[in-house]
């Protein structure tokens, strides 16, 4: 943003963003089901049933939910993988220590066992995996770095 001095001269401000700006959004589904998983919920028993067209039934679980949350998410995340600065370092790392501590969830901890789990997990590595891909390739385009196009 600029805006014109008193004197004439032009001055450059940054814009700031808040630290919850570089939180991965995957980190909401994670929480969730460490917090169902603690108090013992079911992620595969229906919570409840809608009605289809055909007259078939679609049977809603609470996996279901947290999983296309955790789609949802992903996009948004994949979105803001393509921001370059040093800002996203920092989202970067966090998105991998969100895959880390999945990793370990599902490795020590008994009731992040499950597919549910599982998936939020592989969504989590593939937020790591786009967005240095994404950085990575943002950047050899700025600055021009390897073989001429």
């Amino acid at each position: 943003m600029t805006e014109p001095a008193p004197e004439g001269r032009v001055v450059h401000r940054r814009e700031r963003r808040s630290w919850m700006a570089a939180v991965p959004l995957l980190v909401i589904p994670v929480l969730a089901y460490v917090t169902f998983a603690g108090a013992g919920a079911d992620f595969g028993t229906s919570r409840f049933t809608v009605t289809l067209p055909s007259l078939g039934l679609w049977q809603i679980a609470l996996g279901d939910i947290l999983l296309a949350v955790g789609l949802g998410l992903l996009f948004f995340e994949i979105v803001k993988a393509t921001r370059t600065g040093g800002a996203s370092v920092v989202d970067h790392a966090f998105s991998m220590m969100v895959f880390v501590a999945c990793l370990i969830l599902f490795l020590i901890w008994d009731r992040a066992a499950t597919s549910t789990f599982f998936l939020l997990m592989l969504m989590s590595m593939i937020d790591v995996i786009a967005g240095f891909s994404v950085t990575i390739n943002a950047a050899r385009r700025d600055y021009s770095v390897g073989p001429p196009a």
